[in-house]
Order: C-alpha cells, then sequence, then structure tokens
C-alpha cells in the first residue's frame, strides 16, 4: 500500500513496525539513556506523593499481584495498574523532561508501559529504548501535525499525544505486525485525553498515568484482535477535527521528514533543572543570572516584571499558589523563589513553603505579562524577559529566548545526571539502593534482562528501617558514594 492511500494511523503503523535497532543514532542513544535515567529518578521521587499513594490505596487498583513493579515499594501488580501508578509518579513533581515542540513531556507516557511490558518478556534494554525511540518520534510527529492549536485550545499535549506514543512503543515491543499497530493507534485515538484546566492539581499527572495506561491497553487488545476503525485521525468525526478542528492542522507535517533526524535528537528536548512548569524555567533562569551577576537580594527588590511568551501564562499566571502543586505552576512564586533563595528545589515545593513570608513578600511586588517582542515561530515560544527595579532605582534585566532546560548540546554532566537522580530517588529507596541502580542505568543498553534493573529499583529494607535521604553533597562526593557502596541485589 502505498503512502498516498494509508490513513494515517497506518502511515504510523507502518514507520513504527519498520523502525529497527541501526537506526538508533550514537546521539539518539545517549538521549535516550538520559531520558530513561531522568524518568525513573523523577518516578522514584513521585511515588510517595499524594497522587500516586492514594491511587495505590484505592480499592480495585494494584489489589492484584502481579510481574510488574511499583517503582520505589515492594509491591508489584498487573502491568496496567504499574503502569498507571508509575506513569502518574513520573509527573508527580513535573520534574520530568520536556520537548518543546511536542509543547509537553515525551519520556512519561513512553518509560512506564515499555518497562511492564519488558519486565514480563524480559526484553534488553536495547529492546526498550528502540521501542522508546521510535514511541517518542510518533508523539513529536503527531505535535507537528496539530500545534500549537492543539496546545493553545486547551489540551494537555503529554495525555493526548502521549497516548499515541505509549501505543506506538508497546506496539514495537510487543513485536506486533502492522494490521494490529494500526489497530492499537486508531483505539487510541479514542483514548486520549488531558485539560489543561486541571494543571496544579493531582489530576495533572494523572493525565499522564492514564495515557500510558491506555497506550498499553489500546496495543494488548489490539494484540488479541480488537478492532478499530483505521481512518480514526481524518475521519470527519475523527481525532483531528474534533479535538482540534477543521483548518487548525496539518496532517502532511506528521510524516514530511519524518526520522531525518529523529525527534529525539532535537536541540528542543531537555532535562528539568527546577521541579516546577516548564514554562517558568526561563524566568526562573533570568533572575538566577541576576542574583548571581548583580548580587541581586529579596529587599533589594522595589518591582519585579516578568515577561514572557503569551503561550506561557494562561498555565502560570497564578499571583496567589494555594499549595504546594499549584507553586510549581506559578511563574510569579517560582521567580520570587529563585530571587530569594538563588535556587529552585524539590523541598520549595513541599508543605507550606509556598508561604514562605520572605518569598511572599516578593511576590507583592511581583507581576507577569506577555512580551511584546517574542516571535510566534513555535520553536521561540519559550522565551523570558525578568526586569528588576531596586529599592535604589536601580533597573536590571535578562533576557533569553530560547528553552533552558538540558538538551543534547547543552547535556548535563555525569556528575550532574547523578546528583539530580540521587536527591529523587532517595525520597523512596534506601540510601545505599541508589549508586548501584544509577551505575546499571548508565550501562542500561546493555543490560540483557530488564528484570535485572526492576530487581534494583525494588525497594530492600529490613523491618522498622526509614528510608533515609542520601548525604552526598557534591559531585566528588557522589563519584566517591558509587565507587564505596557494596549494596548487592
Amino acid at each position: 500500500m502505498s503512502g498516498e492511500t494509508m490513513t494515517i494511523a497506518a502511515h504510523l503503523a507502518d514507520k513504527i513496525v519498520g523502525f529497527k535497532t541501526e537506526q538508533v543514532t550514537p546521539r539518539a542513544l545517549t538521549w535516550a539513556k538520559a531520558a530513561i535515567i531522568d524518568t525513573i529518578g523523577v518516578t522514584l521521587a513521585g511515588v510517595v506523593e499524594p497522587c500516586a499513594t492514594i491511587l495505590m490505596e484505592t480499592p480495585g487498583v494494584a489489589d492484584a499481584p502481579g510481574p510488574s513493579l511499583i517503582f520505589g515499594t515492594e509491591r508489584r501488580t498487573s502491568m496496567l495498574d504499574a503502569t498507571l501508578i508509575n506513569g502518574t509518579a513520573s509527573h508527580a513533581l513535573d520534574y520530568d523532561d520536556v520537548n518543546g515542540t511536542m509543547g509537553g513531556h515525551p519520556s512519561v507516557p513512553l518509560l512506564p508501559p515499555l518497562f511492564a511490558l519488558s519486565e514480563m518478556k524480559g526484553a534488553s534494554g536495547m529492546d526498550l529504548i528502540t521501542a522508546f525511540v521510535i514511541g517518542y518520534e510518533v508523539e513529536v510527529r503527531l505535535a507537528r501535525g496539530v500545534h500549537m492549536h492543539h496546545y493553545n485550545k486547551g489540551w494537555h499535549p503529554t495525555a493526548t499525544l502521549g497516548t499515541f506514543g505509549a501505543a506506538a512503543a508497546a506496539c514495537r515491543l510487543m513485536g506486533l505486525d502492522a494490521d494490529k499497530t494500526t489497530r492499537a493507534i486508531a483505539i487510541a485515538a479514542s483514548l486520549a485525553s488531558g485539560l489543561k484546566a486541571n494543571f496544579g492539581t493531582m489530576t495533572k499527572p494523572l493525565h499522564v498515568g492514564h495515557c500510558a495506561r491506555n497506550g498499553l491497553f489500546a496495543a494488548l487488545i489490539a494484540a488479541k484482535g480488537f478492532q478499530s476503525n483505521p481512518a480514526a485521525f481524518e475521519h470527519k468525526q475523527g481525532f483531528l477535527d474534533v479535538f482540534n478542528g477543521k483548518g487548525t492542522y496539518d496532517a502532511e507535517r506528521i510524516f514530511a521528514g519524518w526520522g531525518a533526524p529523529l525527534e529525539i535528537e532535537d536541540t528542543l528536548n531537555g532535562l528539568k533543572q527546577f521541579p516546577c512548569c516548564g514554562s517558568t524555567h526561563p524566568a526562573i533562569a533570568m533572575m538566577l543570572k541576576l542574583v548571581k551577576e548583580e548580587g541581586l537580594k529579596p529587599e533589594d527588590a522595589q518591582k519585579v516584571e516578568i515577561l514572557t511568551h503569551p503561550n506561557r501564562l494562561p498555565h502560570t499566571d497564578n499571583p496567589d499558589p494555594k499549595g504546594p502543586l499549584g507553586a510549581k505552576f506559578s511563574i510569579q512564586y517560582a521567580v520570587a523563589r529563585a530571587l530569594a533563595d538563588g535556587a529552585v528545589r524539590l523541598a520549595h515545593f513541599e508543605g507550606d513553603a509556598h508561604a514562605d513570608p520572605r518569598v511572599r513578600k516578593v511576590m507583592a511586588v511581583t507581576t507577569a505579562g506577555p512580551h511584546p517582542e517574542m516571535p510566534a515561530d513555535a520553536r521561540h515560544q519559550w522565551g523570558a524577559e525578568v526586569i528588576v527595579t531596586t529599592t535604589g532605582g536601580k533597573t536590571v534585566s535578562r533576557r533569553i529566548e530560547n528553552m533552558v532546560c538540558r538538551g543534547p548540546d547543552d547535556a548535563m554532566s555525569s556528575e550532574e545526571m547523578f546528583e539530580k537522580f540521587e536527591d529523587c530517588a532517595g525520597r523512596s529507596l534506601a540510601h545505599d539502593q541508589i549508586a548501584p541502580l544509577y551505575e546499571r542505568l548508565d550501562t542500561f543498553e546493555c543490560v540483557k534482562d530488564m528484570n535485572q534493573v526492576s530487581r534494583l529499583l525494588q525497594l530492600r529494607r529490613l523491618p522498622g528501617q526509614r528510608v533515609a535521604k542520601p548525604q552526598l553533597t557534591s559531585a566528588s562526593d557522589a563519584a566517591a558514594g558509587r565507587r564505596e557502596t557494596q549494596w548487592v541485589p
């Protein structure tokens, strides 16, 4: 069947089935590993958050034992329930990686279903990476076809497009043929959802658990012969017209230049340095530059102006966040915190940190609005300018027009990667488990059976033993900690 006569779902299936491990370039491999390590880390941190623990306590969810691990616990359950909980946990802190083209978080819909499948199949690390890369390609390629209208309309792309990525990745790892993969992708079209109205609540991370589970579910039932309409995208009542609307998408962009290069190689991919909404990161970074370069202190601020791209404001313009989750989506809070502490860390989004009087005092003189000069090109919709007028009458500012997350061209060092991973993993795992796990993940492509990694991710502790946060304080200490550990699974 030619590309011209294929439906979109069938064309995607053709790409998914035809994708070979040999097509994973060295750059793609490096970034896939970094994204996977980062996603595992943030999931280990998120699994102790209420949005994940509530799911684990809900009757009918993860009640039955099974082969699939809920990360950072001693609990194993069904593939679908583990995917739901791990997926929700992965996005609980909004600390997971981002992709500017997707306008969302590409890795969290992919890793939970792939990990659960890999445990069942005994798949290798490279098997998982190959499926991860093609799932990433599918969700970001779909974004090229539907953005920015899809994003601006109010859909959460991580959830809507991530459902297709999860289904694609699962189909590839399961080795489904083109017909079954087409069915799975079309099934996913009816399972996709996620509203930006729920940003700043537990429902946002639930979007990810839901889409990851639904993508896997679509693949599993398609493998058994479950039917769907292969024209589920282009049908007059299909995904494109219903989710976007006529004239607001370009289906040809989905496939134009496919794989040249792979989306996972793009410079708009990035690991988060701050545990809050990525739309706040450019402004945070500019305030941190002002603190470092101008020596600003919170008491110096008479007025703080945050100017950013209009697309960044609807979900971050929150001058009075009511709790930790709301603070993650308050650009005013994030920038004020950067000025008050010279850093933005996990602890700043816990407990009553959002009510810190020092930060609230800065927020009282902080405004946020659209920047009149930010270009409309989607590749430049991540800029920000921060302008501070001091009590002495001086005005200082810093401006950036691109993402500040750490992508393939500005990758985190191994020490930086470990420090973030350690901080996250220490919230659920015992300290002496962290370094051996990281070492195994650092050679992820060499893993012969993913159950080796699964055992390292399972909480191991003596009865009554509490999980202690890691005490390593520097990159050199971290390296020493990796060398000296004696923990063996």
